[in-house]
């Protein structure tokens, strides 16, 4: 017990390295901030295990949590004001839609529907949608075109990372109530969905940047899934096998979205503007990635969030990777993590006011 307590301190310091340290230059380290909530419990249960026998080896265990504090109030928090919107503040959302459910992942012919009801009882003024699917092909989904038409927020800007028969078009989509005065996008060198388009809008006179953001995405195939769903419900499995390709398939994940957030985050160090950045990072709070992207903003869940910051729906828990950033001119509030969701993401939004 007391070696495994050694790994579990050590692993949870690495843990804390992991978003210093590009994964190009060194991929392991990403792991251990990977898992850091699996640490994190773990260590609190070595804290218990060794207080109750009266030993102060525990103390070791509260040593390695405390150094890294800050990260554990990445993934919880205990925020529970609230405060009443006013008509000057911008509701914000990003929502990784899953293409609308395109190809009825979710085995339920009405999420389409559903999802479209969700965004019109929120109305927000900012809408960042990951994973957009539209269509101009008769007898298919215009999505353009039905947001535009329940939303207060017309002003729409749509790039492509993907487009077939010249009618369908796979990529991300702003909408904004605010006019709109300049697009633009940046693209990475990949061949699946994975963009980043910038939006600049007037909102009370002032111009804001707003980036919506999808970096690159683990690609589990339904073995990968099959494998993870097999050791959940404690099922035999080929485990040495199913261990590598999971493991393959997420250094190759680190590895791209490094590449990835090294163009994204020195353009929105260039900006001048109040910049508001939303989007599907596919990564946690303890990552590269996280934090080369984040810089000296600000966090709306760590500044107005509360409980558990989960915002992955999928089979791997407690997975915080979709993210509503903002510069120091702001300051939000009512942060909402959304308790139901027809994706594999659940939608956030939040309440933002010029300080």
């Amino acid at each position: 017990m007391l070696w495994l307590n050694y790994f579990c301190i050590l692993s949870i310091i690495l843990s804390y390295t992991a978003r210093y340290i590009n994964p190009n230059a060194f991929w392991p380290l990403a792991f251990f901030g990977l898992g850091y909530p699996i640490l994190f419990i773990l260590n609190v249960f070595f804290i218990i295990y060794w207080f109750a026998q009266m030993r102060v080896i525990g103390l070791w265990s509260v040593l390695a949590l405390s150094i890294g504090w800050n990260s554990f109030f990445s993934y919880f928090q205990f925020n529970l004001s609230s405060t009443a919107p006013t008509n000057k503040d911008v509701k914000v959302m990003s929502y990784n839609c899953m293409l609308f459910d395109l190809y009825n992942w979710s085995h339920n012919k009405k999420s389409r529907e559903l999802i479209f009801d969700m965004l019109q009882e929120e109305s927000p003024d900012i809408l960042c949608l990951q994973e957009f699917f539209t269509s101009e092909a008769k007898n298919h989904f215009n999505n353009t075109d039905t947001l535009t038409e329940f939303l207060s927020a017309k002003n729409i800007h749509t790039e492509y990372a993907i487009t077939l028969r010249g009618t369908d078009h796979w990529g991300v989509a702003t909408l904004s109530k605010y006019p709109v005065v300049k697009k633009g996008k940046i693209l990475f060198n990949t061949n699946s969905n994975n963009i980043c388009i910038y939006t600049d809008v007037i909102i009370n006179r002032d111009t804001v940047r707003i980036y919506n953001v999808h970096l690159a995405s683990i690609h589990f195939g339904k073995k990968e899934y099959k494998f993870i769903d097999d050791i959940i419900h404690d099922k035999s499995t080929e485990e040495i096998e199913g261990s590598k390709n999971i493991l393959r398939h997420l250094k190759l994940a680190f590895v791209k979205r490094s590449e990835q957030v090294a163009i994204v985050s020195e353009h929105i160090a260039a900006c001048k503007y109040k910049k508001i950045v939303c989007g599907d990072f596919n990564d946690t709070p303890s990552s590269f990635a996280y934090r080369k992207i984040k810089g000296d903003m600000q966090d709306a869940f760590m500044e107005s969030g509360s409980g558990i910051g989960r915002t992955y729906a999928g089979k791997l828990p407690a997975l915080r990777i979709d993210y509503i950033l903002y510069s120091e001119n702001f300051e939000s509030y009512n942060y909402k993590h959304f308790p139901e969701t027809y994706t594999d993401h659940y939608p956030i939004s939040c309440y933002l006011k010029v300080k």
